[in-house]
């Protein structure tokens, strides 16, 4: 199910729980992605929640050419799509329902404050912390910086974590 801004807050409601805990994941080409969406999943499964999946399709910044920017925004926009399909199947997968999509364009870190300032139903932000030596990750490190505009509870996944060890603690 891909929602469009505008129609995010219908869909969030014609479940008819619009009270039901709501786990956000910043889909994007990271290796702890993997991590953030099996904890996030394993939590909705149990707690009768439910996975939502924010993709931001960056700005083109090639713009010489108009017809050639127009292509590019139009094979980043079915990239996403092509990614959401496969993470969505992961998602329905784990936690045994069809997650909520939000396709925006814009910077990542932008659009996630605005998708947490306006949309109640997300109720715990899911972010994979990168095993590597080059910091926690780019996302991580904005809302970091950004935690009092964040109103939401931050769950934060060690990306070292296995599978088992992330099921043990769901």
């Amino acid at each position: 199910m891909v929602v469009q801004p505008e129609e995010a807050e219908s869909v969030a409601q014609t479940d008819g729980v619009p009270d039901r805990r709501t786990f956000l994941c910043v889909v994007d080409e990271t290796a702890e992605l993997h991590q953030a969406l099996r904890f996030a999943c394993g939590r909705a499964r149990k707690t009768g929640g439910r996975v939502a999946l924010l993709y931001v399709i960056e700005p083109v910044e090639f713009q010489h050419w108009m017809a050639v920017g127009h292509l590019m925004a139009e094979e980043r926009r079915e990239q996403a799509e092509e990614m959401l399909q496969v993470v969505s199947s992961v998602v329905q997968k784990l936690s045994g329902a069809t997650p909520v999509v939000y396709i925006r364009e814009g910077t990542v870190n932008e659009q996630l404050l605005t998708l947490l300032a306006s949309e109640e139903p997300i109720s715990v932000l899911v972010l994979g912390v990168s095993a590597g030596s080059e910091g926690p990750g780019q996302v991580l490190s904005y809302v970091l910086k950004r935690l009092g505009k964040v109103k939401v509870p931050v769950t934060i996944v060690p990306g070292n974590l296995s599978d088992a060890e992330i099921d043990a603690i769901t």
